[in-house]
């Protein structure tokens, strides 16, 4: 039985909005993935705790407030010496975002054991990780893994989303990282275009095509996304899939987050794999009407099945 979701890792301040070059107002908000997964399960009903860093600085305080008022536990350590990280979007026509990141330096990237031996763990936990934090610094990787190896060590559960990020390292260097992470892992989450990282004679094909194959390696409860061609999973045996549910895209950016705290929350309430996935789904689908990284998700109105009814139970 697991009985609360822990997530660890990176939190950013986020600042958006159109022509930023000639604009003279932006909006402002959070991301980082483990954050966005947190906030997602917990508006979905599931106990979540989020553990990272943030500086001493506006945008640390804004991530800390946020995640609280969507229900997160928090446990962050605030860090004197560097600035929370911070990402740049720009939206522009036609659903298309530009990212930039400031990372390099940021509180997150200063994670440490230190930071491990906080995480509130125990055999009923699922403990959550990407592999964006391992590719922050050399000391977040050890933590990292070092978390990891702790909550296995305590019987607790242990979920990994590959989510590459190619700006902060190449594949050579990330994918023997990423193999490690999907071993030690009883869950895996991965793009169908992150498949490769993690079986180098990955030669292509659909979701189902990398589910079978990621299993055959010996993974037993993998899910893999492949956007709007949408996603499959195997559980213990058991196969299923969903279509990913249409709606008017503004910006993708965080529904891969969303979809995994759907998912995470269906898993902790005991839904079946099916029902788990279309949950995630929506919950994806919401997120990209939102220009934020995480907003999109907590209003689901309009989204679902064809009754109207946007809530998976």
């Amino acid at each position: 039985m697991i009985d609360h979701l822990v997530t660890f890792g990176e939190a950013l301040g986020v600042v958006r909005g159109r022509e930023l070059s000639r604009a003279s107002t932006a909006e402002l908000g959070t991301g980082g993935a483990e954050a966005n997964v947190a906030m997602a399960a917990a508006r979905s009903g599931t106990p979540a705790t989020w553990l990272g860093r943030v500086g001493d600085d506006a945008f640390g305080r804004r991530v800390v407030r946020e995640l609280r008022a969507e229900g997160v536990t928090v446990i962050a350590r605030i860090d004197p010496l560097a600035p929370t990280g911070l990402l740049i979007k720009e939206l522009h026509p036609g659903a298309r975002t530009s990212v930039s990141y400031y990372r390099r330096g940021s509180a997150g990237s200063r994670l440490d054991l230190d930071d491990v031996a906080a995480l509130p763990l125990t055999p009923t936990t699922l403990l959550h990780v990407t592999g964006i934090t391992p590719a922050l610094s050399p000391e977040a990787r050890e933590a990292t893994l070092t978390a990891v190896d702790r909550a296995r060590a305590l019987g607790a559960t242990v979920s990994f989303d590959v989510n590459h990020r190619s700006r902060l390292w190449s594949a050579e260097e990330a994918s023997p990282v990423h193999r490690d992470l999907a071993e030690r892992a009883d869950i895996l989450i991965t793009g169908l275009d992150e498949v490769g990282l993690l079986l180098p004679r990955w030669s292509g094909g659909s979701a189902a095509d990398a589910v079978d194959a990621l299993g055959a390696a010996g993974h037993h409860h993998v899910i893999v996304t492949a956007g709007g061609a949408g996603v499959a999973a195997a559980e213990d045996g058991e196969r299923e899939s969903a279509e990913a549910v249409p709606v008017e895209v503004v910006d993708t950016v965080g529904a891969g987050d969303a979809f995994v705290g759907g998912y995470l929350a269906g898993l902790l309430r005991g839904d079946p794999l099916a029902e788990r996935l279309r949950r995630g789904a929506v919950l994806g689908a919401a997120a990209c009407r939102h220009p934020g990284d995480w907003e999109g998700a907590t209003d689901l109105a309009g989204v679902g099945d064809a009754d109207g009814d946007p809530v998976i139970r």
